[in-house]
């Protein structure tokens, strides 16, 4: 994880350039107005993370290297105009770090806090396990972490999405490498990486534990989202002739439907992209953003359903020039999204958003920010929150910084 910054008087300079710069290029009136908003986090942070709760608070989550060698979990609570003054849930030596696979916060229905992050089970790479802990107590303390997953390998157990969900329980969904116990890791493709998801209560306790999909993609993130009757997720499927398209499974009234193809891109690949998927649902309306390169052809695509996901339309292509991916979607209303992504800038990258309708029609795309085109720049976070939307992304070079910025719609 970076561990020096641009001092923010620098970074401001230049993000505000690069909205100028954008604005002069752009028909105004399809500009969302952005302000970028001092950052909370402090030096050697990265890996942010957005929530917004369903009464209207946001949240801002972080990865922070202490002096003393360990790693921290901060975050902080959106409030009036600024960022509050950061708390810290957790901190550990032992934990996994990635640049993918970062952990995430979480607002139950009657206001209780989680937060989720990763520390690590053995000495081999990719065993490490969820943990999850509450507040109760807006962040002033955190329980006894949980570990959703009760299989004891050491194994990967990552790409976490978390949810509230009723009675005060926490849904919880997962990529579960349980299957790799005894194949040594990622080398063997006869074992599998599966999806698996769980209810969570404060106390402890889990129920509900299942299996979604017992084949996909090994360390690509995953994105669930509610429905009236129950839940979505996405997350990018593992076909046995290594097709890597992204699939959707259905919670409806307690029953998980069959996994699902949002569309048939047919990507192989023989390895994992790295590069998972973003949805987001209001009432019915369903919309899926991804990543692909079928055909050797970087893509940034997506895609909209009227009937909570049991069916998708023809997906819409978003990208202007080279996309990385690094997708994340909001739902501005049922008929109008607004998606972001990364693209190539030369060696660098760039951030950018576009406003998309369910007719297929798109907006000019507007640069939120310029970054690196490495891994240290991390997946761009973007949460609706009321009439507002939270960035927050890594700024990138001699002193990275996670920053954020505010659009108002």
């Amino acid at each position: 994880m970076a561990v020096r910054f641009f001092a923010i008087l620098l970074a401001v300079f230049t993000v505000c350039s690069q909205f100028a710069c954008n604005s002069a290029n752009t028909p105004a009136q399809q500009l969302l107005s952005l302000q970028l908003v001092e950052s909370p986090a402090a030096a050697g942070s990265g890996e942010p993370n957005l929530f917004a709760s369903k009464d209207g608070r946001a949240l801002l989550s972080w990865m922070e290297d202490l002096d003393n060698g360990k790693v921290a979990l901060k975050f902080s609570e959106w409030q009036d105009s600024s960022w509050s003054v950061p708390q810290l849930v957790t901190s550990g030596d032992h934990w996994f770090v990635n640049w993918a696979d970062f952990p995430s916060m979480a607002m139950l229905n009657d206001g209780t806090l989680v937060a989720h992050w990763l520390a690590k089970s053995a000495k081999s790479t990719y065993a490490y396990n969820v943990n999850i802990a509450f507040s109760k107590d807006d962040g002033g303390s955190w329980s006894t972490p949980i570990i959703p997953h009760r299989d004891g390998t050491q194994t990967e157990h990552g790409f976490v999405s978390l949810l509230p969900w009723q009675n005060d329980q926490l849904f919880t969904v997962w990529l579960d490498g349980r299957n790799f116990a005894d194949s040594g890791g990622h080398s063997e493709s006869s074992e599998e990486m599966t999806l698996r998801s769980a209810l969570l209560r404060p106390d402890g306790k889990i129920a509900h534990e299942v299996e979604l999909d017992d084949r996909t993609c090994e360390c690509c993130q995953t994105s669930a989202a509610l429905l009236p009757d129950g839940a979505i997720v996405a997350y990018r499927n593992r076909s046995d002739d290594e097709i890597r398209d992204i699939y959707v499974v259905r919670l409806e009234k307690g029953i998980w439907s069959e996994p699902q193809c949002v569309f048939a891109d047919n990507w192989r690949i023989s390895g994992c992209p790295v590069n998972g998927p973003a949805l987001a649902t209001l009432e019915q309306s369903v919309v899926v953003a991804w990543f692909t390169a079928a055909g050797q052809k970087p893509e940034v695509k997506m895609a909209f359903s009227a009937d909570g996901g049991k069916r998708f339309g023809a997906p819409i292509l978003i990208n202007d020039g080279e996309p990385m991916g690094r997708v994340d979607v909001v739902l501005l209303n049922q008929n109008t999204a607004l998606v972001s992504w990364m693209e190539y800038q030369g060696d660098d990258g760039v951030i950018k958003m576009r406003r998309v309708s369910n007719n297929g029609s798109l907006e000019n795309s507007q640069t939120i920010a310029l970054t690196g085109g490495s891994r240290a720049s991390g997946f761009p976070r973007m949460v609706q929150s009321g009439q507002s939307i939270f960035f927050s992304w890594t700024k990138t070079g001699e002193k990275p910084q996670v920053m954020t910025a505010l659009a108002k719609y």
